[in-house]
């Protein structure tokens, strides 16, 4: 669904965005639609027909159902307008730390070398912060640089089917959907412009390697379709396939503008990525996400400072940004040698992650903890979060529920919330396996 949220993060306006947050009974009237609600779900017939013909891509339903069929959620998941609120405020309170130069200067001096280039103005498109939200606890697990999912949500918006009066309102229309289309066109002629382009964006290239057997390859397709609608030409590309040749980055005789980057080497060091880390650091050509922006953002070492009131006190952090930060980020700390004795002891209240770790990759809840793993935790570079519940969704239907987990992922640029999604889930993290399960619309009560 469509986000709060502003571009500018001054203290006021973050104080201000957690006033009102909402009382238990909005948690709870949330929580009981969870719990109860199978009025709204997923139209297999709405969905083909969005795939098939609004977005003229034939193939392209029968490729998810055989490569994905847990992509999409049965249900939509529900949540209070004051915990929307919440989690805009918390973005822009991370926002606000993240432009301070001390907390740059800190964060620089520990990533690699490219992190250091200044990319040119470009903020970086899709920035995913996720959530877990149980009842009135609400817990920022982890910021993302690439985070998928954002076409993929808007044909989920356009597939919703109610059966009774009282949920048809909350069923996103397709000018909801549209909008959302538009913003995220606008968002990477934002990121050309603002990176002293001033003649059109004429050339994307979706970059990831080996894309055709990405599982989120059928997003590649809908955001190629997106960009040429909007007269865009938009090319699907391994990163070995683009070429540095008479200061440009081409792929065949094309000239690409920019990439539109869903790589996972966030510091461009593979072989493969040759010609394009040479473009980026001519600024030949504009890349989004960046590395810049992953190392200040989505390096999990980041939320340890974040999570630091004394050292967010002697940044100069205001006290009610602080009181956002603290209270809605779980307390992380790196997992050192010589701590390794209490966190053992209080590994079940704590979840363990990989600090330049993505797609939940190498994360263990610490009560699942062998001694084997344990030993290569203690010598891999981890953090040490406090778990923090995710949200709970039933599914099926009325006597015969199965109960997911939820976390909830904004889409935010610019400090903007766009759009905010739900991924139900069996198991400790999300996986796109389970039965039911998948992306979900997020509704507001």
């Amino acid at each position: 669904m469509p986000g709060g949220g502003g571009t500018h993060c001054y203290p006021r306006k973050i104080e201000s965005g957690m006033k009102s947050i909402g009382s238990q009974a909005d948690f709870a009237r949330a929580e009981h639609l969870n719990k109860d609600c199978f009025c709204i779900g997923l139209d297999e017939a709405a969905l083909r027909s969005v795939l098939e013909r609004q977005l003229n891509a034939p193939a392209l339903y029968e490729l998810i159902r055989e490569r994905c069929p847990h992509l999409f959620s049965a249900r939509p998941v529900f949540v209070s307008e004051s915990q929307l609120r919440r989690m805009a405020a918390v973005v822009r309170a991370v926002e606000y730390v993240v432009a301070l130069p001390g907390y740059r200067d800190e964060v620089l001096a520990r990533s690699p070398e490219i992190a250091r280039h200044d990319p040119g103005g470009a903020r970086s498109a899709f920035f995913g912060y996720d959530f877990h939200l149980a009842g009135d606890r609400l817990g920022l697990i982890e910021i993302n640089t690439n985070a998928g999912g954002a076409m993929l949500n808007v044909v989920l918006a356009r597939a919703q089917r109610a059966c009774c009066p009282p949920i048809e309102p909350l069923v996103p229309t397709d000018a909801d959907a549209e909008a959302f289309e538009d913003q995220i066109v606008s968002m990477f002629r934002n990121e050309w412009q603002a990176s002293g382009r001033t003649s059109p964006l004429r050339t994307i290239a979706i970059v990831d390697e080996n894309p055709e057997q990405q599982y989120l390859y059928p997003e590649f397709l809908l955001f190629r379709s997106l960009f040429e609608r909007h007269g865009i030409h938009a090319i699907i590309a391994g990163p070995e396939s683009l070429r540095w040749r008479d200061g440009r980055l081409r792929h065949g005789e094309t000239v690409v503008d920019l990439v539109y980057n869903r790589l996972t080497d966030f510091a461009l060091e593979g072989e493969a990525v040759a010609a394009l880390r040479e473009a980026y650091l001519e600024h030949a050509v504009v890349l989004t996400p960046h590395p810049r922006a992953h190392a200040l953002y989505a390096d999990k070492r980041n939320l340890v400072l974040l999570t630091d009131r004394a050292w967010l006190d002697e940044l100069g952090v205001p006290e009610a940004t602080s009181d956002i930060l603290i209270e809605n980020i779980p307390r992380t700390e790196l997992v050192r040698a010589e701590a390794s004795d209490r966190l053992w002891s209080s590994r079940k209240q704590l979840f363990f992650k990989p600090a330049a770790g993505f797609g939940s990759r190498a994360a263990y809840r610490g009560d699942k903890l062998t001694q084997r793993v344990w030993q290569e935790i203690l010598c891999g570079n981890y953090v040490a979060q406090e778990i923090v519940r995710p949200g709970e969704r039933a599914i099926g239907a009325e006597g015969a529920a199965q109960v997911l987990k939820f976390d909830l992922r904004s889409y935010v640029y610019a400090g903007e919330v766009q759009w905010t999604a739900a991924r139900l889930y069996q198991g400790q993290t999300t996986n796109f396996r389970t039965p039911g399960g998948g992306f979900a619309p997020v509704y507001k009560r």
